[in-house]
């Protein structure tokens, strides 16, 4: 933890986590992991009842008027009980409740928000639909105007907490004539009649979380339970990949940080050929190596958020968050297998937790966009971005500053190739 980087207030809440951590009992973290916990309603109803769910939100609505920073931090900590954990505590804490913070009404804040930070409901997201994940304009469910409601039909897959919400956030679209980014309305929906968890998965890790697949048939949804305008989901869309991507960057590294902790003390006690397994380079090169890439992907995480606060260019937001997420994510994957690689043949069993973490942290570069949608984020907004500067200010031309820069070998296409004579 970058302590040096904290204000006393956010050191105040992080030791404020790491007692909640402490206080989750251990057979809640085996009985998650073997799927007898189907969603761990005590766990979130505890950090509700600490003032830990939602701390970068206004006290009035249940936060503690905090940041961006604090809110990485806090679910670094999270992620060290378990992925699974982080995932449950920030798709209600973080996503859902951004969405209706950011773009719902006061009755839906005070409706909806206040129990939810209290811990005294649950809430998912219910974004991916079974014909397709990252194509999210291309989604099927609909919802028919009916006057004083409308009429949900459709269904979403892999819906982290369909087993223990009492709420969804719905997208569906509402115009199917339109152009993709203006078809579709996001809906708060209450579980009610209609409402169906009709498959819970079986999962590789990031057990315990009630993963599953929703059908909503004819359900009645006021229209007072429009989060956003009508035919506006583009919008709460947007600005819900900052907390769905930066929030699952920074819960990854605390997912990845007791591996390495375990390795560390493990390989300092372990002998073999008469020393500590440590004193061999090929041990201890891995175990730096993880350590960097843990320091680098915390850093990474920080200035992201650091951006986000600062009120940065949206632009840019959305090429730093996923950089930060397929970097991040990607990182603690390697310090998991690194960890798991000094300990040999004794990380591959459930002696340590090893296995357990590498499980659940493969999901981290799958979820909440691939590492290949992140990358062509990032690709799309650098190209666009180095243009725009490019234009807006005078730059030394680095192109130029070689022998034969202004000779004829810059060939770029066959129209080059023929006016230079080729």
């Amino acid at each position: 933890m970058f302590d040096y980087m904290l204000t006393k207030e956010q050191i105040k809440i992080r030791n404020e986590a790491r007692e909640l951590v402490a206080w989750v009992p251990r057979q809640m973290i085996l009985d998650m992991d073997t799927d007898t916990i189907k969603f761990p309603k005590e766990f979130l109803q505890e950090a509700g009842r600490r003032n830990l769910l939602g701390c970068r939100y206004p006290a009035k609505w249940g936060g503690r008027d905090m940041d961006w920073v604090t809110t990485c931090m806090l679910m670094e900590e999270i992620g060290t009980l378990g992925y699974e954990f982080a995932c449950v505590f920030g798709v209600g804490a973080e996503l859902v409740c951004d969405a209706i913070i950011r773009h719902g009404t006061d009755r839906q804040k005070e409706k909806y928000v206040l129990p939810l930070l209290r811990g005294d409901i649950f809430a998912a997201e219910c974004l991916t639909e079974p014909r397709g994940g990252s194509d999210f304009f291309g989604a099927t469910t609909k919802a028919e105007d009916k006057g004083d409601y409308y009429l949900l039909n459709g269904q979403k897959r892999f819906i982290v907490g369909a087993e223990g919400a009492d709420f969804f956030l719905v997208y569906a679209k509402t115009n199917p004539e339109a152009k993709p980014q203006e078809a579709i309305t996001c809906f708060i929906v209450d579980r009610t009649e209609g409402v169906e968890v009709k498959y819970l998965y079986g999962l590789m890790g990031c057990r315990g979380g009630g993963t599953g697949r929703i059908v909503f048939r004819n359900v009645k949804v006021p229209k007072e339970n429009i989060v956003g305008k009508v035919q506006g989901a583009y919008s709460v869309f947007n600005t819900m990949m900052i907390p769905e991507r930066l929030g699952t960057a920074s819960m990854t590294i605390g997912a990845a940080r007791p591996a390495l902790e375990i390795a560390t003390e493990y390989t300092s006690r372990r002998k073999a050929f008469g020393q500590t397994i440590n004193q061999f380079e090929g041990v201890s090169f891995q175990i730096a190596e993880a350590a960097m890439l843990l320091d680098a992907a915390r850093a990474m995480a920080y200035v992201t958020a650091r951006a986000v606060d600062g009120g940065t260019d949206m632009n840019r937001i959305r090429r730093m968050v996923s950089q930060s997420k397929k970097f991040i994510t990607e990182s603690c994957q390697k310090v998991v297998h690194n960890s798991m690689q000094v300990m040999g043949g004794i990380g591959y069993t459930n002696v340590f937790p090893l296995e357990r973490i590498y499980r659940d942290v493969r999901l981290a570069s799958i979820w909440t966009g691939t590492s290949e949608v992140m990358s062509m984020i990032a690709a799309h907004e650098w190209y666009r971005e180095y243009f725009q500067e490019k234009a807006r200010r005078k730059t030394r031309d680095h192109e130029q500053d070689a022998q034969e820069a202004t000779g004829e070998e810059k060939v770029y296409d066959d129209e080059d190739m023929w006016k230079k004579g080729w």
